[in-house]
């Protein structure tokens, strides 16, 4: 971790992190301001958590990696919430089973909320001491950030899903009118795809060239920074748009064995899932989406969303390409990092951008499905302790995406970041470009 050893600056570093806690923690509250009560509770399903869950459990962050260990006299507001909201720490104790997290009518939504003032204030205590303001303490409070950051965007997917299973298709936000006039994409454009040469590339963050501990903070499974070769390769500069993934359904994709992997085929057919992404719905011969903006038409123009790997790795396999690398994507991105648009949470949008001609979407959007697993990089170590948990123990049959979302925080993303999920998964912001 990047040392700070000024006094002056530490100083001017630990207000920084104090505005970035009040922000981190006022948003996810913000978050939660169209909701009504009755909404708190929901899990749809075990891999999704309630959104009350996910106030409490961000808070439970805090108290038991900073409050405790480093404020003296702290009291903790309820000693069962160690267990009621731990989420996976083994080394914290036991936790309350995942999929019964929406069965916690008790504590209220009132009396989380009571719970979170009770964190903030103490944390307040501890980040306006600058003796308390150890390096070690800065470190944790800017992973506790980032951490609620995460949970931020899950509450997004997970409220989805979770109203998805609602007929009436509730409404999270109005319809943003941005995408009213669509530039369609020139297929013969010459610049559909990018060129990378075959060469030896840094991969993963790097460490010495960050200003401040918040511009210097990547997750572990982001280091350390590596060299990797890479083949002459061409990525595509625009993702995979619903019309197109609506062409390989029409041409028999769902049922065409040679596309799929054989675990994905197996699953296929020994599920009841639908052959589209998650959340299209045909009613009468048209198509409609489901969105945080309610049940709309679907627009053809818009990237492909929600779909697993299984799926992804499919079209691309229909187009006669494949999906690319973590590797070949992180280069792709450093190079077209002047050159594109963005569309993250502070949009507002909810739901992905049109990519006008000539100008797509690297960052934001859609996760972006890779064929990398998900790995350690040469050297990883995970971090002594309890905190240590948080990545490493989940690199097993797991995909690695990237690029971030229309619900990742801007702030909260960079080009190393590596997400990971199943590849079965689909309630993720999901969706793919292509590589050959």
């Amino acid at each position: 971790m990047t040392k700070f050893a000024n006094t002056d600056a530490m100083a001017l570093n630990n207000d920084a992190v104090l505005k970035r806690f009040v922000d981190v923690r006022q948003r996810s509250e913000w978050q939660c301001k169209p909701l009504e009560v009755e909404d708190y509770g929901l899990q749809a399903m075990p891999e999704t958590s309630p959104a009350k869950w996910h106030l409490a459990h961000t808070s439970w962050f805090f108290e038991i990696f900073l409050l405790k260990p480093y404020l003296k006299n702290y009291k903790v507001l309820n000693q069962q919430y160690e267990q009621l909201f731990n989420s996976y720490y083994n080394g914290i104790g036991p936790q309350h089973p995942r999929a019964q997290r929406g069965l916690l009518s008790r504590p209220t939504v009132a009396e989380v909320y009571l719970y979170r003032r009770h964190v903030n204030e103490a944390m307040l205590d501890l980040l306006s001491d600058h003796k308390l303001c150890t390096e070690d303490v800065i470190d944790k409070v800017i992973l506790g950030c980032h951490h609620e950051q995460q949970h931020q965007e899950l509450f997004f997917t997970d409220l989805k899903y979770s109203w998805f299973k609602n007929p009436l298709y509730p409404v999270y936000a109005s319809s943003n009118k941005q995408n009213a006039q669509v530039v369609e994409i020139d297929n013969n454009q010459s610049d559909l795809w990018m060129e990378i040469g075959a060469d030896v590339y840094d991969i993963g963050f790097d460490e010495n060239k960050a200003q401040s501990k918040l511009d210097g903070f990547s997750f572990d499974n982001e280091l350390p920074q590596h060299q990797q070769y890479i083949h002459d390769v061409s990525i595509s500069n625009y993702l995979v748009t619903n019309k197109e993934y609506l062409m390989f359904m029409e041409d028999g994709g769902y049922e065409r064995s040679e596309l799929w992997l054989s675990d994905a085929w197996a699953e296929l057919q020994n599920s009841n899932k639908k052959h589209a992404p998650l959340y299209w719905l045909d009613q009468g011969n048209q198509w409609f989406e489901y969105t945080l903006q309610g049940l709309l038409p679907l627009n053809l123009e818009q990237p492909v969303c929600h779909i697993s790997a299984y799926e992804a790795d499919a079209f691309a396999r229909w187009k006669e390409c494949r999906l690319p690398t973590e590797f070949e994507w992180e280069v792709f991105a450093h190079l077209t990092k002047k050159t594109t648009q963005k569309n993250f949470l502070e949009t507002k949008q909810f739901h992905p951008y049109v990519e006008f001609s000539g100008l797509p979407v690297v960052r934001g959007n859609v996760w972006q499905w890779t064929s990398s697993a998900y790995s350690p990089y040469p050297g990883f170590k995970t971090a002594a302790g309890a905190i240590g948990e948080y990545n490493g123990k989940f690199m097993c049959n797991q995909l690695v995406l990237k690029g971030g979302s229309c619900v990742t925080s801007k702030n909260h993303y960079r080009d190393t970041y590596r997400n990971f999920f199943y590849p079965s998964d689909q309630w993720q912001f999901s969706g793919l470009r292509l590589a050959k």
